[in-house]
């Protein structure tokens, strides 16, 4: 680990309030598919493990952590109220800000490639690791240890979450643009990546007459959502 690595690993240690029993699930968080098993290799010669893996668990334990926060914050929101607010909070975007202000970029381990092209600052790299990170801190030290982070790291979420979160922003955008004499939004997936059983799709969503804007997700519905929720935004619709 170079010291400029092992730096951010430590500060992101620190920021995270989190101390690891097990530092190789740390590193298996912070280790991205790009690496390529067998291209480098830990103290004891094995090869380091991606954070594929513990991205897929760590999906769902934030929807679990979110659901639950959510059932405690708003006891009178009924469920369409709160699955609004729960996509907002899970999707990638969220992830990413996260990241972001925990410092998890400069403290991946990311092939040459992969670093050259800006992955430390890439939304859909940024967010599978955040989620891998809750996976680790979850095998790591249960889910009080998870909850505890969790709480910490999405409170500016939480406090800045939509208060015009929409259940369906595709119908939202379509009757926006029919409003505006348009035609009815169209879709097209840009780029899909990541595992099979953990996809990111790119979806762009254009309305004639506007640019058009991309937006990922773990399927192409939710990527479409994401798109059409970026669109109602940057319009001043919601």
């Amino acid at each position: 680990m170079t010291d400029r690595r092992a730096e951010a690993v430590r500060a992101l240690t620190r920021n995270l309030g989190h101390d690891f029993a097990d530092p190789t699930l740390l590193e298996q968080a912070l280790t991205h598919a790009s690496v390529g098993e067998g291209a480098e290799r830990d103290a004891r010669g094995r090869p380091f493990l991606d954070n594929q893996r513990l991205e897929f668990l760590g999906d769902r334990v934030l929807g679990l952590l979110v659901a639950d926060r959510l059932m405690r914050d708003f006891p009178e929101a009924d469920e369409g109220d709160m699955s609004a607010r729960l996509h907002a909070l899970v999707d990638k975007a969220a992830c990413a800000r996260v990241a972001e202000r925990l410092g998890i970029g400069p403290a991946m381990r990311l092939s040459p490639g992969e670093a050259k092209q800006g992955g430390r600052r890439r939304e859909g790299v940024l967010g599978d690791a955040m989620e891998a990170l809750l996976a680790a801190i979850w095998l790591d030290g249960g889910i009080d240890a998870a909850r505890k982070v969790f709480d910490h790291a999405w409170q500016p979420e939480f406090a800045a979450n939509p208060k015009k979160a929409l259940t369906n922003p595709k119908s939202a955008l379509q009757e926006w643009a029919l409003g505006q004499g348009r035609a009815l939004p169209t879709y097209r997936i840009v780029e899909r990546t990541g595992s099979d059983h953990a996809p990111t799709f790119t979806v762009e969503a254009s309305v004639a007459g506007y640019p058009p804007l991309t937006a990922q997700g773990r399927s192409r519905q939710d990527a479409e959502k994401a798109a059409a929720t970026a669109v109602l935004k940057r319009e001043g619709v919601i």
